[in-house]
């Protein structure tokens, strides 16, 4: 899970939102942002693209976390659903398999905004597919 750590961390855009990794197994990812004045829209309420992004990165590195050394995997389609207003301390989006196969693998994840106190609240889900991209192949 470590290499799966460092590609994701290696993103410019997960650096630039503060990414963090609580949590990396085999199917299944945690991951956090601060909520940060520069990503909302109004005061202490993040833009929807923020939401997307930490989203997409639980779900598509919970995708990654099943590929076999030398895979990487992009993502090619993804839905989410805003559900609540994305504000508190903190988003955490915990990401999922659905279903795993050799070049697209359908993720899920849902994302929770923490308060200070820890009490979290679903306020986004995603529905995503991951195109499986064998690295030691070069590009045509």
């Amino acid at each position: 899970m470590d290499h799966l750590r460092s590609l994701v961390l290696a993103m410019p855009m997960a650096r630039t939102l503060g990414l963090r990794f609580v949590r990396a197994e085999p199917g299944a990812v945690e991951v956090e942002i601060p909520v940060s004045d520069a990503f909302c829209f109004r005061p202490g309420q993040l833009q929807a693209t923020a939401v997307f992004a930490v989203a997409d990165f639980a779900a598509v590195g919970a995708a990654g976390s099943v590929l076999p050394p030398g895979w990487v995997n992009a993502t090619v389609d993804a839905t989410v659903k805003l559900v609540a207003p994305a504000r508190g301390v903190c988003l955490r989006a915990r990401g999922r398999v659905i279903d795993a196969a050799r070049l697209l693998t359908v993720c899920a994840s849902d994302v929770f905004a923490v308060d200070a106190d820890g009490k979290e609240t679903l306020c986004a889900t995603l529905l995503a597919t991951a195109r499986n991209i064998d690295a030691t192949v070069a590009p045509r």
